[in-house]
């Protein structure tokens, strides 16, 4: 039987099958949400905030609650979309804002631009280049290099498994 969910902060509602997870509602409402680690819980791409309804979800499983430990963004209402599974109805679920830095294909083409919207860490959510900041060659070393960085990361935990 489907539940029903609320995304906001647009007032849409959804429906998700009982115990499918939070990231498949997402997805299915072309949500600017990604699965940058394939859904596996070991990156913050698909972290959102619980603003209602956090006990019809299933309880965090330690793989969630160690990762939830490294967003710097992460708050007592955190969840990672691919690991809560819908149990009830009643969620109402807040996508973070920025976009992260494994969205953008070509990184070099954000020079001399300002940022439209943070710019946030794939793994620990951070803050990486702030909204409205110029962005400048040096900061864009510093995005090749972390987006590199990540890709090796999260290629090493592919082969760990």
């Amino acid at each position: 039987m489907a539940k029903k969910i609320r995304l906001d902060p647009l007032g849409k509602e959804t429906a998700i099958k009982t115990n499918d997870n939070l990231l498949s509602g997402l997805l299915k409402n072309e949500l600017n949400v990604m699965q940058e680690c394939g859904g596996r819980g070991m990156c913050s791409t698909c972290h959102v905030y619980i603003k209602e309804g956090m006990e019809s979800l299933s309880p965090l499983n330690r793989r969630e609650k160690r990762t939830l430990e490294v967003i710097t963004t992460c708050k007592m209402n955190s969840r990672l979309a691919c690991q809560a599974r819908v149990i009830g109805d009643g969620v109402v679920v807040e996508l973070p804002s920025g976009m992260y830095l494994s969205q953008i294909d070509d990184v070099e083409s954000l020079i001399g631009r300002r940022a439209q919207q943070n710019i946030l860490h794939p793994i620990s959510g951070k803050i990486l280049v702030e909204e409205g900041k110029l962005i400048t060659r040096s900061m864009i070393t510093q995005l090749s290099d972390t987006k590199g960085e990540v890709s090796k990361y999260l290629a090493q935990s592919v082969d760990a498994i």
